[in-house]
């Protein structure tokens, strides 16, 4: 029986998809859970796996086709067997063959201008349409006559027409991303807890306990690591922090699943190490790396992004001393974490030299009040403190 390959729902309140790139030609057999195309989300590049094994056929949507949650936009049958007449999914749930409907997507393939089929750099495009060039009136001059920059900006100037100003309008991740920091800034009552820590310890820690990670997980130890695991143990101790809000009001997590904060080309996304309270420290190294590497790839699929409960933003590898952070709905709070750096301070009554990190907590004033962020502050301080106590399995619990 052919399978459908359908445009999926990755976000609550998607209607639509981009499709970016088929990662299998049509005619070209695939197996089930294997790599099938690339989709754009408002948080990332993601690839989505064949649902069955067969030849791929019947492509509908080409790259770059926004494409209704829901419709088919390929099948895999077995070997001589057709795809079925098309179908397309429609508001009510209801299907409807191509005969007595026109699929957006075919629909929007059909209209595509000739300038679509122009060889062009994908820079060259962009150029154009910032400078009002029409790609028709244009002589390309590279290999097989390609439109490339040069010849766009050589059309702008023999317009003999002010250029205007461009605009960079970014990815719909960059936009979307905006669009929720404006949302969280908005409508979440934030407050800010700030405090100065310590790191000698941790630097310590992080000494002693590398070399064996190294060696038996070859990766990197990282003081986002050593975070990862602390801040996750600290959470048990205060499910306040570790909460959601909800129109129903605030709802505590059981366990500490951890976003990281990274950047990416087109913005900041936050891949999640789930039940981190439990992960022992290695194996936390080998999923930061991981989801890092596939982060700035454009790799990470849907589950790397959900189930936060709470996200740390580490920007202390930039030189930043402190800074505060945009909570993630519907996450309570967040910690920002500054770099570690050697300053003057109070020790055993004398001055003294100290590494110093700086951490600000941004806290939903709905879900938690002043005094428990305070206290949350001041556990992960005495962790930070005693690094080694509270990796322990016998760490601290509420």
């Amino acid at each position: 029986m052919a399978i459908s390959v359908v445009m999926p729902a990755l976000e609550m309140a998607q209607e639509t998809g981009k499709l970016i790139s088929w990662l299998k030609k049509e005619g070209e057999p695939v197996t089930k859970g294997e790599p099938l195309l690339e989709i754009e989300t408002d948080k990332a590049l993601m690839e989505v796996e064949s649902p069955g094994e067969g030849i791929l056929v019947a492509i509908k949507a080409l790259a770059g086709a926004d494409v209704p949650v829901g419709q088919t936009i390929a099948w895999i049958v077995r070997p001589g067997e057709a795809p079925p007449p098309d179908e397309i999914l429609v508001a009510s749930g209801r299907k409807t063959t191509a005969a007595t409907s026109s699929s957006p997507v075919t629909a929007a393939v059909a209209t595509q201008t000739p300038s679509a089929h122009i060889r062009i750099s994908p820079k060259a495009r962009r150029l154009a349409a910032e400078r009002g060039v029409e790609l028709g009136q244009v002589r390309g001059s590279g290999p097989g006559g390609e439109i490339l920059t040069a010849d766009i900006l050589a059309a702008a100037e023999s317009k003999n027409e002010p250029v205007p100003e461009a605009v960079e309008r970014g990815s719909s991740i960059s936009r979307l991303m905006a669009e929720r920091t404006t949302q969280s800034w908005t409508t979440i009552p934030h407050f800010f807890v700030v405090r100065d820590v310590d790191a000698g310890a941790l630097n310590e820690a992080r000494q002693k306990l590398a070399a064996a990670i190294e060696k038996s997980r070859a990766v990197k130890l990282t003081h986002t690591d050593l975070l990862v695991a602390l801040v996750a143990r600290v959470l048990m101790k205060h499910p306040r922090i570790n909460a959601s809000w909800t129109p129903e009001g605030a709802r505590m997590h059981a366990n500490a699943n951890i976003g990281i904060a990274m950047a990416v080309q087109d913005g900041v996304v936050a891949p999640v190490i789930l039940n981190a309270q439990t992960v022992d420290l290695g194996e936390i190294a080998v999923q930061r790396r991981d989801l890092a590497e596939r982060a700035r790839a454009g790799k990470l699929r849907p589950h790397d992004l959900a189930g936060g409960t709470f996200t740390i933003s580490n920007l202390g590898m930039f030189g930043v001393d402190a800074f505060s952070a945009i909570i993630t709905p519907p996450q309570a709070a967040i910690v920002a974490v500054g770099r570690i750096v050697d300053r003057v301070v109070p020790v055993d009554g004398r001055p003294g030299i100290r590494p110093m990190m700086t951490l600000t907590l941004s806290s939903d004033h709905r879900v938690v009040d002043g005094a428990r962020a305070a206290e949350f502050l001041l556990d992960l301080t005495e962790s930070i403190a005693n690094p080694e106590a509270w990796l322990t399995p016998e760490a601290p619990q509420h």
